[in-house]
């Protein structure tokens, strides 16, 4: 096995992934979807309604509760308030909920298996941007 998949299995022995139905529900109750997609990928495949993009290179500032760059819908220092974080096919969403989780002391991040392919598979909803 190599080291990053190593790395992947730890990641994923302690979080809690969601299939996409899954995750759908978690944004009903009030959850907030992170899409660490590149923006590349948002304008060519779609993205999720609600869903807030964050590049993956700034995503611990976005989480931090304490801090005064974090994502708005984030309540300061509500280190509880459930997150679901979204790649392309769930592995850069693993090891990001795992790290963001132990780093930042949040207790309730999740992440989608499958990614977004895995949830437009599922005949969920997506909006494309049209550019230009």
């Amino acid at each position: 096995m190599s080291a990053v998949d190593a790395l992947l299995d730890d990641a994923r022995s302690h979080i809690t992934r969601y299939t996409p139905d899954e995750a759908a529900a978690a944004m009903r109750r009030g959850a907030l979807l992170v899409d660490l997609r590149p923006v590349e990928y948002r304008w060519r495949f779609g993205e999720v309604p609600g869903a807030i993009a964050v590049s993956r290179h700034v995503l611990e500032w976005r989480l931090d509760v304490t801090s005064e760059h974090r994502l708005t819908p984030l309540r300061f220092g509500d280190r509880d308030q459930e997150i679901v974080l979204m790649c392309n096919e769930g592995y850069t969403s693993s090891l990001a909920a795992h790290q963001v989780m132990r780093q930042l002391g949040l207790g309730n991040v999740r992440d989608v298996a499958g990614g977004f392919a895995a949830w437009r598979a599922a005949g969920l909803p997506t909006v494309t941007r049209l550019t230009g």
